[in-house]
């Protein structure tokens, strides 16, 4: 009798154990060969509980993966999650290579000739990474796809939706490298409104993809002032992204959001500060 009591005893923890292991945030590295890039791509992947109906998965593509510690990624995921403020969620931290060649935009390196592997870095995103996660959370599709990154990777997440909504719903830009030119801004002949690459890029595309945009910056990033208008450039250049994107009609207003941070420096520190409000504004419950 107290033989049986011991083994039913024993059998009820393990059942609770097994129930609070489901509960919690996992965090496993992994790595898969991209043929574009031709180099063995490290993947940090951060996974809520997975949900009985996977189709309420969904899945977030973060730049320079290698920095989610200092992004605090995880702890934050999990907060939102336990205070059941976000859904279900992977979120794959894509670890950099050469990030001053492989983030950019595609097919328009910038004038020091930076960026000459942004257009493999995508195919890798939409041909091999995309597949790779679906296939390790065995799901035929997620409920949706968010890319995002800061600064240059911030760049790079935007040029990679852009051109690849079939896949990707929303994207979110923290401190946008939006300066990104194909001429020096010492020369005498700059202008901003030519020689800026994505928005000369959006400006002539005919593409109307179907996104949803979050964007951040941070008043206190930096000194540069190209047009003396006492406005930093990475707050210029974001809010010019973001008038030529309303103006082009590809969305409707309310799919464009614009945080400004009058202390926001260009650190993960400020980052931080609002991934949960991109993260929620992501993946609402």
């Amino acid at each position: 009798m107290l033989k049986n009591y011991f083994f039913r005893a024993f059998a009820l923890l393990l059942l609770i154990s097994a129930t609070a292991c489901k509960k919690k945030i996992k965090v496993q590295e992994d790595e898969v060969y991209s043929r574009h890039l031709q180099r063995q791509v490290k993947l940090t992947i951060i996974s809520t509980p997975i949900p009985d109906d996977k189709n309420e998965l969904n899945l977030l593509l973060l730049n320079d993966g290698q920095d989610l510690g200092q992004f605090r990624v995880k702890e934050i995921v999990d907060s939102l999650y336990r205070e059941k403020l976000i859904q279900p969620l992977i979120v794959v931290g894509i670890a950099a290579g050469d990030r001053m060649k492989e983030y950019g935009v595609s097919e328009n390196p910038d004038f020091m000739g930076r960026g000459d592997k942004a257009d493999k870095y995508a195919a890798f995103i939409d041909d091999e990474l995309y597949a790779f996660a679906k296939k390790k959370a065995g799901v035929r599709k997620f409920k949706s796809v968010v890319l995002a990154g800061t600064s240059l990777g911030g760049l790079s997440a935007f040029d990679v939706a852009w051109d690849h909504a079939d896949k990707i719903d929303k994207v979110g830009i923290f401190s946008g490298s939006f300066w990104w030119r194909d001429k020096d801004d010492k020369a005498a002949d700059y202008s901003d409104e030519k020689d800026r690459i994505m928005l000369n890029k959006i400006h002539s595309s005919r593409k109307k993809p179907h996104l949803q945009y979050w964007f951040y910056a941070g008043a206190k990033e930096e000194a540069g002032d190209r047009d003396k208008d006492g406005i930093i450039d990475v707050v210029d250049d974001t809010k010019d992204l973001v008038a030529l994107i309303k103006s082009k009609n590809v969305c409707l207003p309310e799919d464009i959001m614009y945080t400004e941070d009058p202390n926001g420096m260009h650190d993960y520190a400020s980052w931080s500060n609002h991934l949960p409000q991109f993260l929620i504004w992501a993946f609402p419950r």
